[in-house]
């Protein structure tokens, strides 16, 4: 059989077992906080015991040693249902698992991958502080070394998922007379520790996705170190790398699903508009042939970075094209929802979809800064893959405890 042949029975294979379980995320639902959380939980665990979770890794870590390929069409097919994903999943198989394979241990990654990709634990990202945000590298979280173990003191923010993530992945200062990019260690903290406080943050739109994270005296055995001390700015920067690749719009579900620009255009067809509809003005057909044309470079190159992820490569600094110009097009494409619509946000706690619509304008201003400001990446672009001159920085090479701030 060929390969071509092996792989259409693959996908044949992962259709039936879709529509079989995964029959009643055929529309979507609405799910409460702790709902999405346990809902996800059992999903990942269903494709687990199905040989369907995190397939293109090894069994030793809980995948299912099977193909990129595989990967993808089962992405594919799944794309078609909407099944319950909650953040704190995603961060684990993506993000956290990315830093435990490069620069941990392979026991550490067949430990936690199992855990992870079996959907016993979830993750929530802890780097970002009240004073680092865009410049992560001033943190001043300190982790100060006591035998075996660490000692972490310190406050974490905008820690998305938090408040329900059973570990974290931490980034903290473990030497301040070294430059700051140079003195910080990368952890994993269990989010049960003594000392470990989580305060949601209510955010515009509603809801507290976001949280603060207070660290007092926790206490991190150095078994939970990832990489060496001092090598947490590499762990960073493969998460951030790995989290900036997964932000796109494109991803590899269907071209028609909702938000993409093909269902825009629908949309746009059957809002009538003075004896026509919006599809006719020349203005938003402009518009949508730029975005899709953008979502369709997105996914090709997206896929084409995924791929190049497997080998174990580091992702190239191009990579912060993805979150640049994902994060915009979601953006953009929410407001031509509303401009369709005729409304700037204001409607009635029955309008459901009006109200989805909004929502999802107003947490499309998070993603301009979340993983990367939209500054922040143009000047990683310029610099890193265009090779320009960089910008002065009056702190390089100079010990983080003698900085002035």
């Amino acid at each position: 059989m060929s390969e071509q042949s092996q792989l259409d029975e693959y996908r044949s294979r992962a259709r039936a077992w879709l529509a079989e379980h995964a029959a009643e995320y055929a529309t979507p639902r609405e799910f409460s906080e702790a709902e999405l959380v346990a809902r996800s939980k059992a999903w990942v665990r269903k494709k687990f015991d199905a040989g369907y979770s995190a397939i293109a890794e090894p069994t030793s870590a809980g995948g299912a040693g099977g193909s990129a390929q595989q990967a993808a069409i089962f992405a594919q097919e799944e794309a078609r249902y909407h099944t319950p994903t909650f953040t704190g999943v995603s961060i684990g198989f993506a993000m956290t698992m990315a830093a435990v394979k490069r620069h941990g241990t392979p026991e550490q990654y067949n430990h936690f991958g199992t855990l992870t990709h079996r959907g016993d634990i979830t993750w929530c990202q802890l780097f970002s502080e009240p004073a680092a945000g865009s410049d992560l590298a001033g943190l001043r979280t300190r982790a100060v070394k006591n035998g075996d173990s660490w000692v972490v003191n310190g406050q974490k923010v905008w820690s998305s998922w938090a408040h329900h993530a059973d570990w974290g992945i931490l980034i903290a200062r473990s030497d301040p007379t070294l430059p700051k990019h140079n003195g910080l260690t990368f952890f994993l903290v269990d989010m049960k520790s003594p000392g470990v406080e989580v305060r949601p943050i209510r955010q515009i739109t509603g809801n507290s996705d976001f949280n603060e994270t207070f660290l007092t005296d926790v206490v991190v055995p150095d078994g939970n170190r990832i990489g060496a001390e001092g090598e947490g700015w590499a762990c960073c920067m493969t998460v951030l790398a790995t989290e900036r690749n997964q932000s796109r719009t494109g991803g590899s579900g269907r071209g028609d699903r909702p938000g993409s620009v093909r269902a825009l255009i629908r949309q746009a067809a059957a809002t009538p508009r003075d004896g026509g509809s919006a599809l006719d003005s020349q203005a938003a057909r402009a518009k949508l042939a730029r975005w899709f044309v953008q979502e369709q470079g997105l996914k090709n190159f997206a896929a084409r970075l995924s791929a190049q992820a497997k080998t174990g490569d580091p992702l190239p600094p191009t990579v912060a094209l993805v979150k640049l110009i994902s994060a915009t097009l979601l953006q953009q494409t929410q407001a031509f929802l509303m401009d369709l619509d005729e409304y700037a946000g204001a409607f009635s706690t029955e309008e459901h979809d009006r109200e989805e619509v909004f929502y999802q304008y107003l947490w499309s201003s998070a993603l301009r800064i979340a993983g990367g400001a939209d500054e922040v990446l143009r000047n990683q672009l310029a610099e890193r893959a265009l090779e320009m001159p960089g910008e002065m920085r009056a702190d390089k090479g100079v010990p983080f405890n003698e900085l002035p701030y």
